[in-house]
């Protein structure tokens, strides 16, 4: 059995998992739009483009969204994406480029746990804790 988060966006699945690709070192591995599959006819035109279903591989391991239509699209609470890493300079570079044009809760610094430790909302609405732990 494989655990794999599931982020659901507001039109921005494409936008936001081209941006996960690059910033974090991923690959998009499939992406099939409503447009390409069989509930094409049950949303408007305009969604035909916007994403069903998409897979991201992260090192090993798997993130997956889609595109909720708007009147069923809820912003993401209780929840956050964590990247643990060992390099306090690549926790700072990921750090700052997830947070470009998002809204930063916790900015980067060390902790008594962390040489580095941050919490931010990216710009697709989705929350991170970005953490580069002590070695003990």
């Amino acid at each position: 059995m494989d655990l794999i988060p599931y982020l659901s966006f507001n039109g921005q699945c494409e936008a936001a998992f081209k941006f996960y690709e690059i910033v974090l070192g991923a690959r998009i591995e499939f992406v099939l739009t409503y447009g390409n599959s069989p509930m094409a006819d049950q949303v408007p035109p305009e969604w035909h483009d916007k994403i069903l279903h998409a897979t991201l591989a992260v090192g090993n391991r798997i993130l997956q969204g889609a595109d909720n239509p708007p009147d069923r699209h809820e912003q993401v609470k209780g929840i956050a994406l964590s990247l643990d890493m060992q390099d306090p300079a690549e926790a700072e570079r990921i750090f700052q480029s997830l947070a470009e044009n998002g809204t930063v809760q916790m900015a980067l610094q060390e902790t008594f746990w962390a040489l580095r430790f941050g919490t931010l909302v990216d710009e697709f609405g989705i929350p991170w804790i970005v953490n580069c732990g002590k070695s003990g």
